[in-house]
């Protein structure tokens, strides 16, 4: 099963430098990205900025319109105009099927703020140990996932330790 997390970087271009990184992972074989994007809020905008990292994905990845849609339920970037509230109800009820649920959104919403970025990464087969390893200490922060509780709070563990 796929995982979903969301990362947290302190700096408008935190998470568009961890891309390098990534694709030497994946190169490796130390973790699978099947999809992967990016979201940089530098101060004074009023949107973030959103970009899917195309250099990662797999075949099958998700598509750009996943990623629209997320990224307007949490950010309220507009999508397309009126019709975002009746999709919004119907997306994020089949949404909440594979953990990204009202909860997951507010507290993304909550989190990813003007002068940091976000990195969503969709991914499986994760030797956590060696990934964190490839991050600098203290420049990524897990604030959401879509694992259980208990996986979550090991993955938490690793990270902030």
């Amino acid at each position: 099963m796929a995982t979903l997390t969301v990362w947290k970087f302190p700096t408008p271009d935190g998470a568009d430098r961890v891309e390098e990184t990534l694709l030497s992972l994946h190169k490796q074989g130390l973790v699978r990205i099947h999809d992967a994007a990016v979201v940089t809020w530098p101060e004074g905008r009023k949107h973030p900025k959103t970009k899917q990292l195309y250099n990662l994905t797999a075949a099958g990845a998700l598509s750009g319109t996943f990623w629209g849609m997320l990224f307007g339920l949490i950010f309220f970037v507009p999508l397309l105009g009126a019709a975002v509230g009746a999709l919004s109800g119907a997306l994020g009820g089949s949404l909440s099927d594979v953990g990204i649920d009202d909860e997951f959104i507010e507290s993304v919403r909550g989190e990813v703020r003007q002068g940091t970025s976000a990195l969503f990464l969709l991914t499986t087969d994760a030797v956590v140990d060696r990934v964190h390893e490839a991050f600098p200490h203290g420049t990524a922060q897990l604030i959401r996932s879509n694992l259980s509780q208990q996986d979550e709070a090991k993955l938490r563990e690793v990270f902030e330790a």
